[in-house]
């Protein structure tokens, strides 16, 4: 059943979380506070599928944040989204527009980490995104993904292994490897995780590289 009070503890706890995540994926604010929104709502339509005891409720939130961004995805590749949903969106006020976009800003390392990822396999990339992107455990990014843990920890070990050559010759042009742009998102997510960094340059929250 639906308790307002427990979600709105819920919601203060996370939706500072969810709004960075968003904007790591999208560049325009209102877009932002329109997946955010999506994310909670889809939250109130799970929550009785939640269980605590198959993991941690961050883990199950970034699933669907996760979700909600591929249907996000999907309707962009169908539609011109900016034409055809903003009659529908929600109006959002001067201060609204100012910290959206400050967290924009501040998220721009992790568009960019992202964006070094764009040559990995799906499965490869959607693991190493979560854990060293958004700064969650290679269980966490498991239970995320609806996928065995050993799973996740080898899919890590490819992409880590597929990113190496590519931070190596950045280092050698001089350019700023890629994994360092990944790695410098620990330092503008927020995240007060422990984290360890690996030969790439690639951070992971609670040393768990």
């Amino acid at each position: 059943m639906y308790d307002p009070a427990a979600f709105e503890i819920f919601y203060r706890r996370h939706v500072d979380a969810v709004t960075r995540f968003m904007a790591r994926r999208v560049t325009d604010p209102h877009t932002v506070a329109d997946l955010t929104a999506e994310t909670f709502l889809s939250v109130i339509d799970s929550a009785r599928a939640y269980r605590p005891e198959l993991g941690t409720e961050t883990a199950w939130l970034y699933g669907i944040a996760r979700n909600v961004v591929a249907a996000e995805a999907r309707r962009s590749a169908r539609q011109n989204i900016l034409g055809s949903r903003v009659a529908g969106r929600r109006l959002l006020d001067g201060d609204d527009i100012d910290r959206l976009e400050e967290k924009l800003d501040a998220e721009q390392a992790g568009r960019r980490a992202l964006a070094a990822l764009d040559g990995l396999a799906d499965g490869e990339r959607a693991v190493i995104e979560l854990v060293a992107v958004d700064q969650l455990t290679v269980a966490e990014a498991a239970e995320a993904l609806g996928i065995r843990r050993v799973t996740a920890r080898v899919r890590l070990h490819r992409a880590r292994r597929a990113l190496r050559p590519a931070a190596a010759d950045a280092g050698s042009t001089g350019r700023e490897p890629a994994a360092s742009r990944t790695s410098a998102v620990s330092r503008t997510s927020g995240s007060t995780a422990p984290s360890t960094p690996d030969q790439a340059g690639l951070t992971y929250a609670g040393g768990e590289a």
